[in-house]
């Protein structure tokens, strides 16, 4: 059974007005600083071969306090909401301020605008029905192709309530709903094994998603994906040109460009745009941007966890490096503003520069066109896990549904296909751009120094040059 009273910590842990006090006192002679209160819940339930094999319901709460003197911050968390924890916690923070000297920057600006509904999705459907929609799910699938031998379905949701003062006596609220839906399908034939997954979610409740159309569309999907994969041939190796489908593949722009383009990382020199703004680092007609304010989307927020607005961010425009991506403490001390992107996995972590969703936008070729000037490689739909390098934005990535393509057509599915390249490299070589910009279905994560926040991505079919494919034919 869920809570449903609202987390409302000046009412129920600590005086609004005391707290207030406790934080000036930390942040006295600093620039920056704020008092982070944060509760989450959040359920999963698990079917996987045909029987519920995890129901999980987990609940937590805490703060952090931090207070910040131009390149140093102090940061102090704890599960406990109380004067006594928080006046520890402020005097642990207060060592970075030191003999202080700062002057105390302005607080963000207020919105009243709302991205996302603060219900609860926990609460749309009770845990039998969400059990039998899990166990409709396993049938389905198996009625569906009688060489589906395995099936794994999860439906997940969670509810996080941030409350966040500042010393200038701003206090700034949000509630943050997330639901999600995936399944995953093996099947087999002669011996051969292939699995395709699928899924989608966002800010919005559990309602539609356990809707029959919705868990069958979805079901549906991860079954022909396994089923591309079952008939899939041995990748080819060597470098040649690629086309990125739409949606989901901007996975790749997030990690090989994205991160790159973080206020921190340019701030202190490491990333491979550093020191470029205002250069050519694309092709003409590639625009980037990183969009915070899209209703219902899983990498949209209200206000970022500083409390200020998301915003819509042009990092390249026509190939040109335009911005970066900003926190409060990096955009101060790179004499820019604030661009609502201060995020942080929970109360226990101080925040950094983070992306929301991050798009590139579309152009003008149809998808067909854009296929059509590949000559000879691959066509790559779908992704699995990657790595990069922010220092010189090389990046690896596994592709989870790939084909052939010859002489502008669409041949057969190849599998073990693996991207390699560098993304500033990878930007410049960007040949074609589709007029099908799409936003993924909301599956995505995004890991930095630790910390895991929920992100969106989008770009419409590209072609890219020179890419090195990674396979296993010989």
């Amino acid at each position: 059974m869920t809570d449903t009273a609202a987390f409302r910590p000046f009412e129920t842990h600590l005086d609004e007005s005391q707290a207030l006090a406790t934080l000036r006192a930390a942040t006295e002679g600093g620039e920056d600083g704020e008092l982070f209160l944060e509760r989450r819940r959040s359920e999963a339930l698990v079917f996987d071969d045909g029987r519920l094999k995890t129901a999980s319901y987990d609940a937590s709460e805490g703060f952090g306090l931090r207070a910040v003197n131009g390149e140093t911050a102090g940061y102090a968390h704890s599960t406990e909401i109380s004067e006594a924890a928080l006046k520890r916690a402020a005097e642990t923070a207060r060592l970075a301020v030191g003999a202080g000297g700062g002057r105390l920057a302005d607080g963000p600006a207020p919105t009243n605008r709302k991205l996302y509904t603060d219900a609860d999705p926990m609460a749309d459907a009770s845990f039998p029905v969400k059990v039998e929609t899990l166990r409709e799910i396993d049938a389905y699938a198996r009625a569906k192709d009688s060489r589906v031998v395995q099936v794994s379905a999860t439906v997940a949701a969670s509810l996080q309530e941030v409350h966040i003062l500042r010393p200038d006596g701003t206090l700034v609220s949000d509630t943050r709903p997330m639901a999600r839906l995936n399944v995953s399908v093996i099947v087999e034939e002669n011996g051969r094994r292939e699995s395709g997954g699928y899924g989608g979610g966002g800010r919005a409740g559990l309602t539609g998603l356990i809707d029959p159309e919705n868990w069958k569309a979805t079901t549906d999907e991860a079954l022909r994906i396994a089923l591309v994969n079952l008939a899939a041939e041995p990748a080819p190796a060597g470098q040649m040109d690629v086309v990125l489908g739409a949606g989901w593949p901007g996975i790749l722009l997030h990690e090989a460009v994205g991160h790159g383009l973080e206020g921190d990382f340019n701030r202190k020199g490491t990333s491979a745009f550093a020191g470029l703004m205002g250069q050519q680092v694309a092709a003409k007609g590639v625009t980037v941007v990183d969009d915070g304010t899209i209703p219902d989307r899983r990498g949209s927020i209200t206000v970022d966890d500083e409390g200020t607005p998301s915003s819509r961010t042009v990092l390249i425009e026509d190939g040109v490096l335009v911005g970066y991506m900003q926190d409060r403490q990096n955009a101060r001390l790179m004499d820019v503003a604030p661009t609502g992107n201060g995020r942080r996995e929970s109360y226990a972590h101080a925040p950094m520069p983070r992306m929301t969703n991050t798009i590139m936008e579309g152009g003008s070729a149809t998808r067909e066109e854009v296929i059509a000037e590949l000559k000879d490689g691959i066509y790559a739909v779908g992704f699995g896990g990657g790595q990069v390098d922010i220092t010189n934005g090389k990046f690896v990535f596994s592709c989870t549904e790939a084909y052939r393509v010859q002489n502008g057509k669409i041949g057969a599915p190849v599998k073990g296909a693996t991207l390699i390249g560098d993304g500033p490299e990878a930007m410049k070589q960007i040949r074609a751009i589709g007029n099908d910009m799409a936003l993924d279905p909301g599956i995505g994560n995004c890991g930095k120094a630790g910390q895991w926040v929920p992100v969106g991505v989008g770009q419409p079919t590209l072609l890219i040059g020179g890419l090195t494919v990674g396979g296993s034919q010989t």
